[in-house]
């Protein structure tokens, strides 16, 4: 992933408000509306999204389904922020934006193949997780770079999170927090039961990984995707989508890579 802090954002230009629907967002949106002039969000330059990382994650997945995406600057009207910058009322949106930072990221191609044979391809920002459907437990082969590496993970799932990711899901699932700049990826297994020492591992975030469901009639496994949900998986093929790279912007001394950092020490 290589450098991902460059040295400033571009001048503000055309700027969009992406907000999220929830009293708290449109409150926060009528201030920050009010500190300049907005265009329709296809026809940004820059775009500021208002509310928590749900949002955030909407605004860039929108964007991607749209084919144009934006550096894009969060305003945190949620409940954890970790993609957002702090709120205050007498903020000026446009002098943020002129002394915000960049950072760079990837999201992970998926294409997931369905047990009937169809194909769905989308992207996780976050993570990619497979997890079972029933009270069944999930029996799933894991390959890495062609070559299979768990022949068989039993336990509730497995996932694989992005740098930006590691501090949501994976690291809720006892899996590493990823400094931005590691260019790696966290594989990280669900309350497995199988193998039983098995913790994960972190993998070149070059890697291709394979996920195959085992025993698929009798233990349904589901694909989640950030947001997007696919059931009745038969397999789901993996890599960095580097074509699709992302700019987020935050203020100086507020940047993701601290955050990341500094959650490593959060009691």
């Amino acid at each position: 992933m290589g450098d991902k802090e460059r040295e400033s954002a571009p001048p503000p230009r055309r700027l969009a408000l992406f907000a999220s629907p929830t009293p708290r967002g449109q409150e926060v949106a009528a201030v920050v509306r009010g500190t300049a002039e907005w265009c329709a969000l296809e026809e940004a330059d820059i775009v500021v999204v208002i509310g928590g990382d749900g949002t955030m994650l909407d605004a860039l997945h929108h964007m991607i389904r749209t084919g144009r995406v934006r550096p894009v600057y969060g305003v945190n009207a949620g409940t954890v922020g970790f993609l957002m910058n702090r709120y205050h009322r007498s903020m000026n949106i446009i002098e943020r934006l002129h002394h915000a930072r960049s950072i760079a990221v990837s999201p992970l191609a998926v294409e997931a193949v369905m047990q009937g044979g169809d194909t769905h391809c989308v992207y996780a920002i976050n993570e990619l997780s497979l997890l079972r459907e029933t009270r069944q437990t999930a029996k799933i082969e894991i390959s890495v770079n062609g070559r299979v590496r768990i022949a068989e993970l039993a336990g509730d799932g497995v996932l694989l999170a992005t740098p930006v990711g590691s501090t949501a899901y994976n690291f809720s699932a006892s899996g590493p927090i990823l400094p931005l700049d590691s260019q790696m990826l966290a594989l990280t297994p669900i309350s497995p039961f199988r193998p039983r020492r098995w913790k994960g591992a972190i993998l070149p975030d070059r890697s291709r990984v394979t996920f195959r469901v085992l025993e698929p009639d009798k233990r349904p496994v589901s694909a989640v995707a950030d947001q997007t949900e696919l059931r009745n998986i038969a397999e789901v093929r993996l890599a960095i989508a580097r074509e699709r790279e992302m700019t987020l912007l935050f203020d100086p001394g507020h940047a993701l890579d601290e955050r990341i950092v500094a959650e490593q020490f959060a009691h």
